[in-house]
Formats: C-alpha cells, sequence, structure tokens
C-alpha cells in the first residue's frame, strides 16, 4: 500500500494526509447538519445529500490528484490568460447572474443547469497573476510603471467587480494580494498610498449608496454589523444558535448525528459547520480542525522555504493564505468574533464550486511540493530560474 501511494501520490504526505482527514471531517459534519434539509426536500432521505456531498469529496479528490500531477511551471504562462477569462465572467456575473439574497453571485451554465460561483475561479486566477508578474518583475520591482501598475491594476478590478455581491471574499482577496505584494518587496510608499485611496473609494461608495435608502447588499452589511454590534434579532439569530450549540458542546461534545442547533441554525452545513462540528465532537473537535489549517500553514512554510524559484514560493504563498484565511473567517463568525459574512470552510462545507476550487489549489500545493521532492534528487541541475 505505501508503495501505490509513493508511486502514485507525489508531494507533501502531511498536506494529503490533512486532505483525506479534512474530507472525513466533512462527510460527517455534512450527512448530521443536513437533516432538515433532506425532510423538506428530499422526503426524508438523509442520505441523499451524504451521497452528494461524498460524489463532490471523490470528484475533488480526482482534482487534486490530475493538479497535482501537473508540472507548476506550465501555470506561469496560463495565469495571464486565466484572469482574463475571470474578469469578463465577473462581470457578466454581476450584470446578468442568479440573483439569491440580493447578491449576484452565481453563473448559471446554459443547457445545463449548473451554477457556479465565478468569484472562486476569479480567485484563483488571480492569485497565479500576482504571483508570476511578482516572479517575472524582480529586477524592476520598485518600478511604478513597470511593475506597480501592472499589478496593482488587476488586483483593483477583480476586487471591485467581487465587491457588490460579496464583500469579505472582496476584502479577503484585497488582503492575501497586499501580503503578497508587501513579501515581493514592492515599494510600500506605493502600496500604502493605493490602500488609501482604495479604502477610501470603498467608504465613499458605501455612504453614498446608503443615501438612496434601498435594499441592496450594502443595507445588508451595515444590517449585520448593527446587529453583531447590538446583540438584535436577525443576522445575529444565526450567531446565537451558533454559540448554543457551541457551549453545548462541551470538551467531549454530544457525540455524531446528536446536534439539536443543526434545526435551528440556518445553513448549518456550509457557513456555520464548524458550530456543528463542535457541538457533537466538543472542544476537541474543534481545535482539531482549527489543527488541520495551522499544520497546512505551517508546511507550506516548508515548502516556500525549499523553494528555489520565486513563482513556486509566491504562488504557495498566495494560495494557503486564501485558504487558511478563509477558513479563519468561518471560524470566528461560528464564534461570534466577527459580523456574519457567508464564507464555507475549506474542504468542509457542503457545496461544489467552492470545493472543486479548492481542490485545484491544493493540487498546485502539492504540483509544487512534488518538483522540489524531484529537484532534490537532482541536485546538479541549476534550479536558479526566476519563472
Amino acid at each position: 500500500m505505501e508503495s501505490i501511494f509513493k508511486r502514485y501520490f507525489k508531494g507533501d504526505r502531511v498536506i494529503w494526509l490533512i486532505i483525506v482527514l479534512l474530507s472525513v471531517v466533512s462527510l460527517l459534519a455534512v450527512y448530521s447538519s443536513t437533516g432538515s434539509l433532506a425532510y423538506r426536500y428530499q422526503g426524508g432521505n438523509t442520505a441523499y445529500y451524504f451521497i452528494k456531498q461524498f460524489s463532490f469529496l471523490i470528484t475533488g479528490l480526482v482534482v487534486i490528484f490530475l493538479v497535482h500531477l501537473v508540472p507548476y511551471k506550465v501555470y506561469s504562462p496560463l495565469a495571464p490568460i486565466l484572469l482574463y477569462v475571470a474578469i469578463p465572467l465577473l462581470l457578466v456575473t454581476l450584470l446578468f447572474g442568479t440573483n439569491i439574497n440580493q447578491a449576484a453571485r452565481w453563473l448559471e451554465i446554459p443547457g445545463l443547469g449548473v451554477t457556479i460561483q465565478t468569484s472562486d475561479f476569479a480567485k484563483l486566477s488571480l492569485v497565479l497573476y500576482v504571483a508570476r508578474l511578482l516572479s517575472v518583475k524582480q529586477n524592476d520591482i520598485k518600478d511604478l510603471k513597470r511593475t506597480f501598475f501592472p499589478l496593482v491594476i488587476p488586483i483593483a478590478i477583480v476586487c471591485l467587480l467581487i465587491l457588490p455581491a460579496n464583500f469579505s471574499t472582496a476584502l479577503m482577496l484585497a488582503l492575501v494580494c497586499w501580503i503578497m505584494l508587501f513579501i515581493g518587496r514592492v515599494n510600500l510608499k506605493y502600496l500604502l498610498g493605493f490602500s488609501g485611496l482604495g479604502i477610501a473609494m470603498v467608504v465613499l461608495l458605501v455612504f453614498i449608496v446608503l443615501q438612496t435608502n434601498k435594499i441592496n447588499r450594502i443595507q445588508t452589511w451595515k444590517n449585520r454589523i448593527e446587529n453583531f454590534s447590538s446583540g438584535e434579532s436577525g443576522d445575529n439569530y444565526q450567531a446565537q444558535q451558533s454559540k448554543i450549540a457551541i457551549a453545548t458542546g462541551g470538551l467531549v461534545g454530544k457525540g455524531p448525528g446528536n446536534s439539536t442547533q443543526r434545526n435551528m441554525l440556518p445553513h448549518p452545513y456550509s457557513d456555520f459547520i464548524y458550530a456543528i462540528i463542535i457541538e457533537e465532537y466538543g472542544l476537541f473537535g474543534g481545535v482539531l480542525v482549527l489543527f488541520f489549517y495551522m499544520v497546512l500553514l505551517f508546511r507550506t512554510g516548508i515548502i516556500i522555504k525549499k523553494a528555489k524559484r520565486t513563482f513556486p514560493a509566491f504562488l504557495a504563498m498566495g494560495l494557503t493564505l486564501l485558504l487558511v484565511f478563509q477558513a479563519m473567517v468561518n471560524m470566528a463568525v461560528a464564534v461570534n468574533l466577527i459580523p456574519v459574512t457567508g464564507q464555507p470552510l475549506p474542504l468542509v462545507s457542503m457545496g461544489g464550486t467552492s470545493l472543486l476550487f479548492t481542490s485545484a489549489s491544493f493540487g498546485i500545493l502539492l504540483s509544487i511540493s512534488r518538483s522540489q521532492n524531484k529537484e532534490e534528487l537532482f541536485d546538479g541541475e541549476d534550479p536558479q530560474d526566476n519563472n
């Protein structure tokens, strides 16, 4: 069995183990949290969503396996092409996408009846693009026209197109890109100046739209912040039910399938799945899931340290920060540290598009690790190549 794994599953073994463990957690949590959903829409067939999530996870594992076999160098020339595809998709989604809860996040594929969340594709594409440009432009990294503008303009466009429907995703993506630019030695004066300008423009936009007194996403953001601060009903009801789930879970939890708050919590299988995990598996289970993401961050740090090229280092850093930040936001919402955002728990929450693009990110990380392992076998070759 070990020889089969060595032969076909390359890259960091610890990351592979994290993928398997998070997949198991996902199956257990989704099966437990979708009981009410099954009775409401599937005539009480509680196995329906378990099988659905199992099929998504198997598809995700196939994606990880296939992507990790592709040399990471392939993604560098593909990055601009993917970004040029992502921006029009975001625009079409914003104008004509499926609107749910006043947010146009999904785009339906004609003839198939399948919807995709284009922001997931855009996040991956933008990180690839930023990693590539930071690598290529290291010799001119302090130049305003040659490097700074080509970097920040696509970041601004993508984040602004995501912002109207998904503020938390836009903010998280902007923060990840900011960290990448900072570590990539971009001129800090330019970076701070552009950041200040961006924040001022967003605040001005929010102020102008709020003056219209119309029901829109910005009003939703306002309500969520106000409810979070005051503890009133509305979105804070979700946080209250989540805190009840966490409090009743105790140290060891109620046991698999014994959650009661799954019937009270809106979206217990996605946005608040972490609360269900703690309720059923206790503080121990919650800390264990958090530990998995921290180990992922640590293992990626090792990959970055071993990197002999700049592109894979920046790419691994950007992808991992996206995954870990998203996990931290989901967990923080569940324990009521921040207002409700609607971010799924990577590789755990029920879903299709998010899970598949998360799988692609894991696959690229393993591809980088796999290439490093091969390079260690051929130390005689010259590895110094900034691309």
